[in-house]
């Protein structure tokens, strides 16, 4: 191999794939980037097994293709010190040489031929989606995805396909978040996409994706990237079963309002008690310490008596944070049972704390 590139363009393409390696063992062949220059294109690949991405540019000079891997976090901390000019990649005597100018470095290899396969498109569904809708509910569901919960199937994304709905599901088991999509789909599947795979697809992909999936493995092609996440196998649990279909009250809250109220308090104190009176909303912080705080909305409802919640204000946030609109509904039936924010196809349910 033998080719030139410009800085920045390997230095971009390689920022991309950083997040996709074993970084824990060097000794690991996933610690390295595959480079395939071949067919008037450059190819990286970078994969740890369980999520994948492959980034492509046809802005080079091939003088003799090939392929060669390089340690991926070393090479990327090499490439951009390099000035904004052309690089030199080669191979001589099975070691890959990087050249700019006066400066070389040489990487050691492993044998590019046993790099791990990516998946294909080959004999998997394609899954049919508005690209802006896909990554607008996969953001607002996000924040609710767990993390190393032991129930595997929690530390992921819920995508449920229904012949007539399409609904995004993540729960941390005290708080629920759905996106309902209307949308016709000729089979029924459930498959629970990992929460890395999640954060990665929302900074690769706008407005351009073609989704494919199998029982075991999801692809997304762009002009730009080829991304695969292995998925988590596992049961997950009936979500449909916690959202209450009846309410004693139902309210509508102004988002701005709210979220600065919120704030206020969260600045003592996560935990707070709301009281919801006749006339106002009254935020007070839930400290075990001696700090306390309090502040009050005029607000006025039809309420014949108080309604008190104790939650933790980062779950009203995360829900306000990600609406469009400058109203959502607070819906309540006891301060002991969990409570539900809807705005238009998103619904959060959080479960209160007990005082």
């Amino acid at each position: 191999m033998n080719i030139s590139i410009n800085k920045n363009v390997l230095e971009n393409m390689l920022s991309h794939s950083l997040h996709y390696l074993d970084k824990k063992d060097s000794s690991q062949i996933t610690s390295h980037i595959l480079l395939d220059a071949s067919n008037e294109s450059l190819i990286l690949r970078a994969t740890d097994f369980e999520i994948g991405l492959e980034t492509k540019t046809q802005n080079l000079t091939i003088t003799e293709p090939g392929i060669a891997t390089a340690n991926g976090k070393k090479f990327f901390d090499i490439i951009r010190m390099l000035k904004d000019d052309e690089v030199i990649l080669k191979i001589e005597k099975d070691f890959l040489y990087v050249q700019q100018n006066r400066s070389k470095f040489k990487f050691p290899m492993f044998n590019a031929n046993e790099y791990p396969e990516f998946p294909t498109t080959e004999e998997k569904s394609k899954f049919e989606i508005d690209p802006m809708q896909f990554l607008r509910a996969i953001k607002k569901i996000s924040p609710a995805i767990d993390t190393n919960n032991p129930k595997f199937e929690l530390n992921g994304a819920l995508i449920d396909i229904k012949q007539d709905l399409l609904n995004f599901v993540a729960t941390d088991t005290r708080r629920l978040a759905v996106v309902n999509n209307p949308q016709q789909s000729e089979s029924e599947l459930a498959i629970i996409i990992p929460k890395k795979a999640i954060n990665e697809i929302q900074k690769l992909f706008f407005e351009e994706m073609h989704i494919f999936y199998d029982e075991n493995t999801m692809l997304i092609q762009s002009e730009n990237f080829i991304f695969f996440t292995k998925l988590i196998n596992g049961k997950y649990p009936d979500y449909q079963r916690i959202i209450p279909n009846e309410y004693k009250v139902d309210l509508t809250l102004n988002r701005d309002s709210m979220i600065d109220h919120l704030k206020q308090i969260s600045t003592v104190s996560t935990e707070l008690k709301l009281t919801f009176t006749k006339e106002a909303i009254i935020f007070e912080s839930l400290n075990e310490e001696n700090f306390e705080g309090t502040t009050q909305l005029d607000f006025q409802t039809d309420l014949e008596e108080d309604i008190v919640l104790a939650v933790n204000s980062k779950y009203i946030l995360d829900f306000l944070s990600h609406i469009e609109k400058n109203e959502f509904n607070l819906r309540y039936n006891d301060s002991s049972l969990p409570f539900v924010l809807a705005c238009d196809d998103f619904i959060t349910v959080i479960m209160p704390i007990m005082i």
